[in-house]
């Protein structure tokens, strides 16, 4: 199951283009918290901290208890991170205040595992269609990764998200048809060989 990581925040009173970049530039990425019926509040979160917090997850989708200066800590999932088009870094956040019985909407990495049986004695080629799994559970229920076991599987074969077992308290959101991995035969590679004409057409005698 996921854990809860620690992150220190502080209300910010900046708005505006201007105001927020200059923020980053301090080392700040401006954030937001919303649900539970409660205000909004207008958050910035120390960026070092979040992108390491980031680059030890598996997922985006994660849960922290925001330690908010002056306003105690609030659990809270987060919802979005939006990123610089160009350098791909974090300018902004939206964590979704929640509770312990608040039911979340996640992404979880999909990870397949085992060597397939018709890869193994028919050369098959592994077909991996699902990455990552959009899944519906309490905050306590939210797994870190999903695995999926291929090894029964034959050349022809499909594993649906219908076939595979979810942690407790876990739902997939998707129809239980959608195809997560399939067996495909041995790729075979058709040599052509191309005749070359003999000569060049004679000319004509006078």
């Amino acid at each position: 199951m996921s854990q809860k990581t620690n992150l220190k925040a502080a209300i910010r009173n900046r708005t505006g283009s201007g105001r927020l970049n200059q923020m980053r530039k301090e080392g700040w990425l401006p954030s937001v918290m919303y649900g539970l019926g409660k205000e909004n509040k207008n958050l910035k979160v120390d960026l070092r901290t979040f992108v390491d917090v980031l680059a030890h997850s598996t997922s985006e989708n994660i849960l922290v208890n925001l330690d908010i200066e002056g306003a105690g800590q609030s659990l809270a999932f987060l919802q979005a991170v939006q990123h610089h088009s160009i350098t791909g870094a974090p300018i902004h956040a939206d964590f979704r205040a929640i509770d312990e019985n608040t039911e979340i909407v996640a992404h979880v990495p999909l990870r397949l595992e085992g060597e397939p049986v018709g890869v193994k004695n028919g050369g098959g080629v592994l077909e991996h269609n699902v990455h990552s799994m959009e899944i519906r559970c309490l905050p306590n229920d939210l797994p870190s990764l999903l695995h999926a076991d291929v090894t029964s599987l034959e050349i022809g074969d499909s594993l649906h998200i219908g076939d595979l077992k979810l942690p407790s308290g876990v739902v997939a959101t998707h129809a239980a048809s959608v195809v997560v991995a399939h067996l495909g035969k041995p790729r075979v590679v058709e040599i052509v060989a191309v005749e070359e004409k003999a000569a060049p057409a004679k000319g004509k005698k006078k």
